[in-house]
């Protein structure tokens, strides 16, 4: 049964989501075209330029991302306490990088309103553009339609470029943070499009290991930083090790594709046995599709209570806990 997105994302249950975005009647519209034979890869450029954007205007943060041919993956986060700590004149500005202000708002910005009935419809207006800046159905209605603009402009035509809504899972604790995070970065790796992770070029985790900046071959959005997990208080960012993570991704990513990297690992990455989870679980959950299943990504425990929460029956998700 749909669910409205009011309860598919909460910020108040989790700040987390998982984003995924496919092309209509999943054509290969960001890549090379099977079909037609043409290849409109540079598309994914546009992708990267646009989140690049919206980072600077949204007070939504981008935790990894995958532009792959037919679709893309984004793993984000909702700030709401940054856009409630935005002034007006803040907001404003934001707002209009993306749309252009009414004249009451321009008026009220240049200090021109005179009565308190003016001040007080342009403040609603205000505060309703605040609150659209940490959500993420307007984030992904400014990325997916400019994108659909563009490339119907290209191709001369109208029509539907994505096949639908975004889908969006919540990501209720850590562990599904982290299966998360490796699921999209490596999705490359899974479709076999690259041998080792990180030739994944439209990938957050080769944005991550690029050294200088300028090597990149297109504007590259910011991503929130690993900050470790053991800091008090907690800076902004995702609660781990880089170091940790990328030993875990190339784990992973051996035991997803044995016959591209040598033989799987037996041990485990100490990180998941710090998230309560063992390599057996990890693999199950982020293995081909498994992870894409279902509107939350957690614990079982995090799944029920989540589900307490909405009055839902059960939800599940595809995480489990160590045996």
């Amino acid at each position: 049964m749909t669910r409205p997105r009011s309860e598919l994302v909460c910020p108040a249950a989790t700040p987390w989501y998982h984003c995924v975005c496919r092309c209509v009647r999943r054509a290969f519209l960001c890549g090379e075209d099977r079909l037609t034979g043409n290849d409109y890869s540079h598309r994914k450029a546009w992708v990267l330029e646009r989140l690049a954007l919206l980072a600077e205007i949204f007070t939504i943060d981008l935790g990894a991302y995958a532009v792959m041919a037919n679709h893309y993956h984004l793993v984000v986060r909702l700030d709401t306490q940054r856009a409630a700590g935005l002034s007006d004149n803040e907001v404003i500005a934001r707002w209009n990088r993306l749309f252009a202000s009414p004249p009451l708002v321009s008026r009220y910005q240049a200090g021109g309103l005179t009565t308190e009935a003016e001040i007080t419809a342009a403040q609603a207006i205000v505060n309703l553009w605040r609150q659209r800046l940490c959500d993420l159905s307007w984030y992904m209605r400014c990325l997916n339609e400019h994108l659909a603009r563009l490339a119907n402009s290209e191709d001369g035509c109208k029509g539907r470029f994505w096949e639908g809504r975004y889908k969006s899972q919540a990501i209720l604790d850590e562990a599904g943070l982290l299966a998360c995070l490796v699921y999209v970065d490596l999705n490359p790796l899974r479709a076999a499009v690259v041998d080792t992770p990180e030739k994944s070029v439209d990938v957050s985790l080769h944005q991550r290991i690029q050294p200088d900046p300028q090597e990149r071959e297109s504007i590259r959005p910011t991503l929130l930083p690993f900050v470790g997990g053991y800091q008090k208080p907690m800076p902004l960012g995702i609660p781990y090790d880089l170091v940790d993570y990328l030993q875990l991704t190339d784990w992973t990513g051996r035991a997803q594709c044995p016959n591209k990297r040598g033989h799987i690992d037996e041990q485990s990455p100490a990180i998941l046995s710090r998230l309560g989870m063992d390599g057996a679980s990890f693999l199950s959950a982020v293995g081909r599709q498994r992870l894409s299943q279902g509107s939350v990504i957690g614990h079982p425990q995090a799944c029920r209570q989540h589900a307490q929460q909405f009055q839902r029956r059960r939800l599940t998700s595809p995480l489990r806990a160590a045996a």
